[in-house]
């Protein structure tokens, strides 16, 4: 949770910031044509949005620490379940892994035999010549 007050803190802030500096954009022109309007409301709603999300990712008051448990314990019952299912995986493809290293054994050996007798018939070919 500290980590979400953080985030939010360093939100609010950058809204602060957004509102200083569009105030400030604003005061320094309000004499020429150019207009930041569009940009500094999109900072500032995009920021608004980031901020409600926070706000709505915190605990609610109603989150007991019983509550936080039974989550924790589901948290953990999950994460158990993947870690098997994922040691599953990597035995499935270290096994396949070991096929594909035999194949290719297989056919580096063949070839190799089939280039021997290729050279054997040359040689028998050049000696007879």
């Amino acid at each position: 949770m500290a980590d979400r007050l953080t985030q939010l803190q360093e939100a609010v802030n950058l809204q602060a910031d957004n509102l200083c500096n569009s105030i400030g954009i604003i005061q320094q022109m309000h004499n020429t044509n150019e207009d930041h309007t569009v940009l500094f409301s999109q900072l500032i709603a995009r920021t608004a949005k980031d901020i409600e999300i926070l706000v709505e990712s915190l605990p609610s008051e109603e989150s007991t620490p019983d509550l936080q448990s039974v989550a924790i314990e589901q948290l953990e019952g999950e994460s158990e379940r993947a870690e098997q299912a994922l040691q599953k995986t990597v035995l499935e493809g270290e096994a396949l892994l070991q096929i594909v290293q035999n194949a290719l054994r297989d056919i580096a050996t063949t070839q190799l035999d089939i280039e021997r007798q290729a050279e054997f018939r040359a040689n028998l070919t050049s000696n007879q010549e």
